[in-house]
Formats: C-alpha cells, sequence, structure tokens
C-alpha cells in the first residue's frame, strides 16, 4: 500500500493540520510527515521530495502559509500528485496563500484545497480518494467514510423534528 506525504513549512502549521492526521489514523494510512521549507531548507526540500516514490508515498500534501511556494517547488520536482493547503495567515486570512498555490504556470499542475481546517481534512481525504483507484480498501472506507456523513445529516434532521428548531438551536449555542 502506497502512503501519503505531508510536507509542511514551518512547524507552527502542525497543529492547524490535526484534522488531516486524524483522518489518515482513521483510514489507518501511513503517512510521513518532514518540516521543510521551500526558501530556508531547499536542499532538504528537494532530497524529500526526491525520493518520495522510493520511499513509497503515492501523494503529497504540501502545506504552506504567506508567499505558499512549498507547494510548487515540491511539484516541480516529481510527477508525484501534490495537494496545496495554504494555511490561513493573519495578513490576509489565507487569500494570498491560496493564489500562491492555485496560480501554478501551466505544466506544473498542484491541486489546491481551502485554507484551514477543511483544506487540511479535503486534502486527506482527495489523497485517499487518489490512492483508493488502485487500492478497494481505500475506496471501500471512504464509501463508510461518506455513508457516516450522510446518516449524520439524517440524525440531525430527526433530532430538530424531535425537539423543534428553536431548541435545536439554543442546544447548539450551549
Amino acid at each position: 500500500m502506497k502512503s501519503i506525504g505531508i510536507i509542511l513549512g514551518s512547524d507552527s502549521d502542525l497543529p492547524g493540520f490535526k484534522a488531516c492526521f486524524a483522518i489518515l489514523e482513521e483510514f489507518e494510512i501511513s503517512y510521513e510527515v518532514v518540516v521543510s521549507s521551500a526558501h530556508r531548507t531547499p536542499e532538504q526540500t528537494v532530497e524529500w521530495v526526491k525520493g518520495a516514490r522510493e520511499r513509497g508515498i503515492g501523494v503529497i500534501i504540501a502545506v504552506a502559509g504567506g508567499a505558499a511556494h512549498l507547494p510548487g517547488v515540491v511539484a516541480s520536482y516529481t510527477t508525484l500528485p501534490v495537494v496545496g493547503v495554504p494555511v490561513e495567515t493573519k495578513l490576509a486570512g489565507g487569500i494570498d496563500s491560496i493564489l500562491s498555490i492555485l496560480q501554478m504556470p501551466s505544466g506544473i499542475p498542484v491541486g489546491t484545497m481551502a485554507a484551514g481546517k477543511a483544506g487540511g481534512v479535503n486534502s486527506a481525504l482527495y489523497a485517499l480518494s487518489i490512492l483508493s483507484v488502485h487500492d478497494k480498501k481505500i475506496e471501500e472506507k471512504l464509501v463508510k467514510y461518506r455513508e457516516k456523513m450522510a446518516q449524520n445529516i439524517i440524525d440531525k434532521n430527526e433530532k430538530i423534528s424531535q425537539i423543534g428548531l428553536m431548541n435545536y438551536i439554543n442546544k447548539l449555542e450551549a
């Protein structure tokens, strides 16, 4: 089974990425994490990327904020799928990072997720979807994950019907 490589430009990005790690743990997928900067440790970054395929990595998730060059640099050194996750920034809330990752030149694609927790979760699920093309177990787990999400919505609607809308809202606010 292929694993997922996760490269973050800074260790300060780790806490905001816990939801991604939780998804991969839930799916029992092996993953490798490295902190490496496109600007401060470029040689280390390139070395890690160039050896990824040989280490069994099938997809790379690259997390970066601000100028957010890391996903593009990573993609320029591999043909593995690269999923870019922008970090929310104080300067522009992450839109600066989103645009930096999104605006890759033709020929060096990077899949781009939303900034914040949703981006972390979706990057894990997207990477799993890519791996599921050749792994039936992952595909089955993704189907069950989505069924569980759908059931949660059905359950919430039943709860609203049982206790009433205003009571439900009050419970959410409490």
